[in-house]
C-alpha cells in the first residue's frame, strides 16, 4: 500500500513538474506589480480549461481581461493569465527620480515603465490605465491636490493595435512629462488614465460611477458620441473637458467644453485673410464629389463673403496637364483643392511638379487634417502649431525617461500632450492663454452658453 501511495505521489510530482515546465514557454509580463502570462487563445478551448491548465481561478483571468465578460473568448486573441507571483519592482521613473526628491517627499506610482501602459481592471465594464505618479509632501496639511483624468483610445485590449494607438501613447507620455514639471511644494497633481477605445458604454459606465467624483478636469476623448456624453456630465459637474483632436463637436449648450482644433469657419477665415494679404491668382479645383465636405462648404462661403474671385478648374483638366488656360504665369497661383481626401492630393503631386517645371509658381490650399502625412509641395494650411520654442531641454527629459522614439509625424504628439495638459491646468486657474513648446493657445468664448475655442488659428506657409 505504501508503495502504491509512493508511486501516485511520484506521478503527481512528475505531472506538476511537466506542467510547470510547459508554463515556462509562455511569455511573461507585469500588470501593476503582478506577474502574468501572455497567452494566445487556442482553438476549441474555454475559460474553464485555461484555468485548469494554468491552475488559476476563472475569476482571476476575467479580472485581468474584463472584455471577456462582454464577449467571451476569441480564437487567436492575446489574454493575460496570472502566475500567482507578486513583483516588487520600482518603475523606471521612480528609480531615476529617487535621488532628486527631497528626503521628506515620497513618490506614489502604480504600474511599471510608464511607456508600457499597465492595465488595471476595476470590474465595472471599462479598463483603467493605472494612475500615474504623484509627488506627495509629508506636510500634507498645506498641500493642494488637483486630480485630472486622461481619456484616449489606447486600444490596450486589442490583439493588434493600430498606428493611431501609438500616437495616443506618445500623447500620454508628453502629458506625464508635463505633470512632472507641474509638481511643486504647494500643489500636487494626480492623473487618472482611461482607455476609452470606441466604446460609448465605457463612457456611460464612467459617468454613472463614482470614480470621477474627485476629478477637477478632463483631457481627451476622440469620438463625437463619447464627447457628447462626457460633455453633459462635465457641464453638470462644472469641470472643463479639453478635447485635443477632433473639431467635430457641438459646443452649444456645453459651456465646459474646450475645443483645441480649429473649426471649419476658423480655418476658412484664416485662408481668406492670407489670400487678401498676398493677392495670388486663385484657382479652385472642383473634384465634383457627390457631397462637399463641411470644410469645403465653409471655405466657399467665406470666399464669396470676402469678394475673392477665382477661376474654376475641373480636376480632369489638371490631371491631363491642360490646366495652363486657368493659370497666370505672371503671378503666384494658389490652387484651392475642393476636397479633403488625401488620395486627391496624392494624385495631384506629379502634375503640380510638372507645372513648376514649366515655370509656373504654384501653391496649394489643402484641407486634410494636421494628423495626416507630410505633403512635400509648396502649400499653405491652417494650424495652431505656430510656436518655434527650443525643445532641447524637453527632448533631454524625454530621452531620460522613455526608451522609445517619437512617432515620425509632424507635429509631434508628445509635445501636443505636454502643451494641452498645461493648458488644462491653466484653465482651472482661469488663465485662457498658454504659449507652449509647440502650440500657442488662446481660448475665447463666443457665447455665454457655448464652450471655449482656440482662437489662435493662423495660416502657415509650408
Amino acid at each position: 500500500m505504501k508503495r502504491i501511495c509512493y508511486i501516485v505521489a511520484l506521478l503527481c510530482m512528475t505531472v506538476a513538474a511537466q506542467a510547470e515546465d510547459e508554463l515556462k514557454n509562455y511569455p511573461l509580463d507585469t500588470i501593476n506589480g503582478e506577474e502574468v502570462y501572455k497567452y494566445e487563445v487556442e482553438k476549441s478551448i474555454g475559460l474553464y480549461r485555461i484555468g485548469v491548465n494554468f491552475n488559476v481561478q476563472q475569476s482571476d483571468i476575467v479580472r485581468l481581461n474584463p472584455q471577456l465578460k462582454e464577449r467571451g473568448l476569441h480564437f487567436g486573441e492575446m489574454i493575460y493569465v496570472p502566475t500567482g507571483r507578486k513583483i516588487d519592482k520600482k518603475s523606471k521613473w521612480a528609480k531615476d527620480k529617487k535621488n532628486e526628491v527631497a528626503k521628506n517627499d515620497s513618490i506614489e506610482t502604480q504600474g511599471e515603465n510608464l511607456s508600457e501602459l499597465p492595465i488595471v481592471a476595476n470590474g465595472e465594464g471599462f479598463e483603467m490605465v493605472g494612475d500615474s505618479f504623484a509627488f506627495v509632501n509629508n506636510d500634507s496639511m498645506h498641500i493642494r491636490t488637483i486630480e485630472l483624468a486622461l481619456m484616449l483610445p489606447f486600444e490596450s485590449q486589442q490583439t493588434k493595435r493600430s498606428n493611431n494607438a501609438d500616437k495616443m501613447v506618445e500623447f500620454y507620455q508628453g502629458v506625464l512629462l508635463a505633470l512632472y514639471e507641474l509638481q511643486n511644494d504647494s500643489t500636487k497633481y494626480k492623473l487618472r488614465v482611461y482607455d476609452t477605445e470606441r466604446s460609448e458604454r465605457r463612457i456611460n459606465a464612467l459617468c454613472d460611477s463614482t470614480v470621477l467624483d474627485s476629478v477637477q478636469g478632463i483631457l481627451g476623448l476622440v469620438y463625437p458620441i463619447q464627447i457628447e456624453r462626457m460633455a453633459g456630465w462635465c457641464e453638470y459637474r462644472k469641470i472643463p473637458l479639453l478635447i485635443p483632436f477632433t473639431d467635430d463637436a457641438e459646443l452649444a449648450g456645453h459651456s465646459q467644453l474646450i475645443q483645441f482644433n480649429a473649426t471649419d469657419d476658423q480655418k476658412a477665415d484664416s485662408i481668406c485673410h492670407w489670400i487678401k494679404k498676398h493677392n495670388p491668382h486663385c484657382v479652385a479645383v472642383d473634384v465634383r464629389d457627390a457631397e462637399l465636405s463641411p470644410s469645403i462648404r465653409a471655405l466657399r462661403k467665406h470666399m464669396r463673403a470676402g469678394d475673392i474671385t477665382y477661376t474654376s478648374l475641373a480636376l480632369r483638366d489638371l490631371m491631363s496637364d491642360s490646366a495652363t488656360y486657368a493659370l497666370d504665369r505672371g503671378k503666384e497661383n494658389l490652387i484651392i483643392l475642393h476636397s479633403d481626401k488625401l488620395s486627391h492630393v496624392r494624385l495631384l503631386l506629379p502634375h503640380i511638379e510638372a507645372l513648376k517645371s514649366a515655370g509656373y509658381r504654384v501653391r496649394i490650399v489643402s484641407q486634410y487634417s494636421w494628423q495626416k502625412e507630410d505633403i512635400r509641395v509648396p502649400q499653405i494650411y491652417t494650424t495652431m502649431f505656430t510656436s518655434k520654442a527650443d525643445t532641447k531641454a524637453y527632448d533631454e527629459l524625454w530621452s531620460r525617461y522613455y526608451a522609445n522614439n517619437h512617432v515620425s509625424e509632424a507635429p509631434r504628439y508628445d509635445l501636443l500632450g505636454y502643451d494641452l495638459l498645461h493648458m488644462l491646468v491653466n484653465s482651472l486657474n482661469d488663465e485662457m492663454e498658454y504659449n507652449g513648446l509647440q502650440s500657442n493657445i488662446r481660448l475665447q468664448r463666443s457665447n455665454v452658453n457655448y464652450g471655449w475655442q482656440n482662437a489662435n488659428v493662423k495660416v502657415v506657409e509650408k
